[in-house]
């Protein structure tokens, strides 16, 4: 990576750390702030009742202050050479364990694409497939325009991208039986990336794992709750 050619200082790259938590779900590796949603088995609801759709996920961290912004640059300030250390960071939560076959990333509507001049998710992923080694499909076309997903909750969220996402035909047997990498930059609710992997086990692909850079972690939704009880209390 040539830092000259990232509009950021080396202080702020380093800044950003992983996601830490006591808890996560065993599947989708969601924070929690205790293990009461968690099953036996350390599955978090959404899991338990098959709505994510993909088998696991990694991130490297929480969609929040440094990290954020540093996303913020290279998607909506379009400065692609900032895909060299976001690419830096998720590398670092690559499932190593995991024996996938290829990757996928999470595709934009061509609208989308036009205005923004390219795809955050594929030029991570074209760097990730450089440094693993893994083939990059373009598996996934995005056939339907959606609403933004910011401000919706998780049951409109996933109507939102219901049948947004189709498996592209693939010579050689496409995508039956193999293993996936799903890219995508941040996890939100998880409902995009659910739409994707549906997409691609519906033609054939064995097992859909999700990386991202970033996730939003809802515990930091929870603190200011915490802290108004917290002070009700005191007042009573």
């Amino acid at each position: 990576m040539e830092i000259s050619r990232v509009p950021v200082c080396p202080e702020c790259l380093r800044s950003p750390k992983p996601i830490e938590a006591e808890f996560f779900c065993s599947s989708c590796r969601t924070p929690f702030q205790n293990g009461f949603p968690l099953d036996s088995e350390g599955r978090c609801g959404l899991c338990r009742s098959g709505l994510r759709a993909f088998d696991a996920a990694y991130c490297f961290g929480s969609y929040e202050g440094v990290l954020r912004e540093l996303i913020h640059i290279f998607k909506y300030g379009r400065v692609r050479t900032m895909a060299a250390p976001l690419t830096d960071l998720l590398m670092t939560a690559f499932p190593r364990d995991e024996r996938l076959d290829a990757i996928v990333p999470v595709p934009l509507h061509w609208r989308r694409r036009w205005q923004r001049g390219f795809n955050q998710s594929e030029v991570i992923a074209r760097a990730v497939a450089r440094r693993t080694g893994l083939p990059l499909l373009d598996g996934l076309s995005r056939v339907r325009a959606t609403t933004t997903q910011a401000g919706l909750s998780h049951s409109r969220r996933r109507r939102n991208v219901a049948s947004a996402f189709r498996a592209r035909r693939m010579a050689g047997g496409g995508l039956k039986g193999r293993r996936i990498l799903l890219i995508d930059d941040v996890m939100t609710t998880g409902s995009t990336a659910a739409a994707c992997a549906s997409a691609l086990k519906r033609a054939g692909a064995a097992r859909v794992v999700l990386l991202t850079v970033a996730r939003v972690d809802r515990r930091m939704d929870a603190v200011p709750a915490l802290r108004t009880q917290d002070s009700n209390r005191e007042t009573v």
